[in-house]
């Protein structure tokens, strides 16, 4: 017997021009109280567009890797962050601008407008950040801010 989850959206990713936010369906924005005592949120998302039989199969691909796919390996799903995955969940790390009622303002996500948001997390540094992480080579483009 196959397992299988229901999962709800709590809210969408919205952008305009110049902003970026989620809002949060109302009958969720009771657990936003405190929120705002926080800098950054751990956003999880269902990433739309992949959700189909092909590309929940697909297990290994050429990670983009700095806008390119030309000089990386290729790599399996759970070893890099494709879209294409066999369960099409998102996560980010995002700076928490402003929360207003059902609306939580952030500096950016790589989710599309509209995109369904499946839950939020606090950023937590002491359990949230590793120091000393290892990464592999051709991932060194993404994992450090260019030198200026």
């Amino acid at each position: 017997m196959k397992n299988e989850f229901k999962v709800n959206p709590i809210g969408y990713i919205r952008k305009s021009e110049t902003k970026t936010w989620i809002e949060i369906t109302k009958e969720y924005q009771p657990g936003l109280l405190n929120l705002s005592k926080f800098s950054h949120l751990i956003t999880i998302w269902w990433i739309e567009g992949k959700d189909t039989k092909e590309d929940r199969a697909r297990l290994q691909v050429h990670p983009c890797v700095d806008g390119n796919r030309e000089n990386s390996p290729l790599t399996g799903v759970f070893a890099c962050r494709a879209p294409m995955r066999p369960n099409p969940i998102g996560l980010t790390i995002v700076k928490i601008l402003a929360v207003e009622e059902n609306k939580v303002y952030i500096d950016r996500s790589d989710a599309f407008h509209n995109t369904p948001v499946i839950d939020l997390k606090p950023y937590i540094p002491k359990s949230d950040c590793i120091l000393n992480a290892i990464l592999p080579d051709f991932m060194e483009a993404i994992a450090y801010p260019k030198k200026q």
